[in-house]
């Protein structure tokens, strides 16, 4: 080691001067020369060699602090779409936490939906580059993490019943005697009581209690009631969801009808089926699939409402892709089922639950949401009776679909109880005329009640 150091004398000094308070400790100097040697020109030797040779601190080790083995690596934010260029985050960490590799750090929340952050390392948390709520880039760096700190497991959080032991109370001092307390005070302690106040004998002030007027408070707290008032950010979701929909209120000329639908043929073969066909295909059949494979149905025979508006021009689709409205825990999503004419109940069932399961865990990723030709909202799952839908725009149309309530109706002259169903479309009358909306909703009704309609296309 001596002599690997003598030999290094220019590699040595440049060791000391960058790294100032470790020492390079070594057996076997000999002599205040090879001192010189290992330090390099221009340090002071003047020093007994024997103090270098008494120091029990001298070894064979060279020593450096383990921060010159830290590997920091950055985080960057995901990519978006051509359509989003930036997004707020949402951290699900701090500082100092141990995260293992593709476990989620946070979401960048953008105007469609919530992009996850994954860790691309194992390690430490080291820096937060930018705070919570802040608004980033793609690729913009996010955070530092040391990738050196892999085999530093999470320290175990002790149980919650578990409470930390007390702190140590800090010794009291001892009471001052009643002699230096009084000694404290300035001047000599009273004997005697002070007087009195005279008593007065007239008021200051006097008027009838009749003229005071009690004005009583509509939302006095007496009631009972705290009158708190919270406020939280509306997430880019929201704001995009609201900006959206008030431009389709400006800009379309929307218009709504409705239609009842006697759902007993529908409910009994969906009775009669489910367990067979869940049983097949591995999937529950729901009421969603009918309605989404009758909208198909009749988009092709109604054209119009399949189309949109392009500046001067008007587009008509061959395909049907329709949009399903889903509420999400951060707004309303609207995930798109592609070329649905071509598609089977169980494809559509299959895709209806893939897409639910995004919903939940906020994984809906933009291109599931890009495009749609025709749009299905469902307020039935929430009790709507009936309601409006508004147009989610390109779209020209929109299909709601509400609860099932038994209702009197005429049947073959009869009186009955049927299970009954409120139908809208709202749609645009610039582009769909009054006739064709109502056949189309008229087609839909016919392929609920009597799907063999379908079948045979009629």
């Amino acid at each position: 080691m001596a002599g690997m150091l003598t030999q290094g004398r220019r590699v040595v000094p440049q060791i000391f001067r960058n790294f100032s308070g470790y020492s390079v400790i070594c057996r076997g100097i000999q002599n205040t020369r090879q001192v010189h040697n290992v330090l390099g020109a221009g340090q002071k030797t003047d020093f007994p060699l024997a103090e270098y040779q008494k120091t029990k601190a001298w070894s064979r080790n060279f020593h450096v602090a383990s921060v010159l083995y830290q590997e920091i690596k950055e985080v960057k934010c995901p990519g978006f779409s051509e359509s989003i260029s930036e997004g707020d985050v949402r951290w699900e960490k701090a500082v100092g936490d141990f995260v293992q590799e593709d476990e989620p750090l946070g979401e960048v929340e953008t105007d469609k939906t919530g992009v996850p952050v994954l860790s691309p390392y194992t390690g430490v948390i080291v820096e937060l580059l930018v705070e919570d709520g802040a608004t980033v880039k793609a690729h913009q760096p996010l955070m530092k993490i040391d990738v050196s700190a892999k085999g530093d497991a999470p320290a175990k959080k002790a149980p919650a019943s578990e409470k930390p032991p007390p702190a140590a109370e800090p010794p009291k001092e001892p009471a001052k005697p009643a002699e230096a307390a009084q000694s404290s005070s300035s001047g000599p302690i009273p004997t005697t009581p002070p007087p009195p106040p005279p008593v007065p004998k007239e008021p200051m002030s006097s008027y009838p209690t009749s003229s005071v007027k009690v004005t009583p408070f509509e939302g006095s707290t007496s009631q009972g009631g705290a009158r708190t008032e919270t406020r939280t950010k509306i997430t880019r979701i929201r704001q995009k969801t609201a900006q959206r929909l008030k431009e389709s209120q400006n800009t379309c000329a929307a218009l709504t009808t409705f239609q009842e639908c006697d759902m007993s043929n529908l409910m009994e073969w969906r009775k009669t089926y489910k367990d067979q066909f869940e049983k097949k295909h591995g999937v529950k059949l729901g009421m969603m699939s009918p309605f989404i494979k009758a909208a198909a149905f009749a988009l092709k025979n109604q054209p119009a409402v399949n189309a949109v508006i392009d500046g001067n021009e008007i587009v008509y689709r061959d395909y049907v892709d329709i949009s399903v409205a889903v509420a999400a825990p951060k707004g309303l999503v609207v995930p798109v089922i592609r070329n649905v004419e071509t598609l089977s109940y169980a494809e559509v069932e299959k895709a209806i639950l893939e897409y639910g399961e995004k919903a939940k865990k906020n994984m809906l990723a933009i291109e599931d949401m890009e495009g749609g030709t025709f749009s299905i909202s469902n307020g039935g799952v929430f009790g709507s009776l009936f309601g409006t839908p508004i147009i989610n725009q390109p779209q020209s149309a929109i299909l709601g679909i509400h609860t099932i309530k038994k209702r009197p109706v005429v049947v073959n002259d009869q009186i009955v109880i049927r299970p009954i169903m409120i139908l809208a479309l709202t749609y645009d009358h610039r582009l769909i005329d009054g006739r064709e909306a109502v056949t189309f909703l008229m087609d839909i009704k016919r392929a609920i009640e009597d799907p063999r309609v379908m079948l045979l296309d009629v």
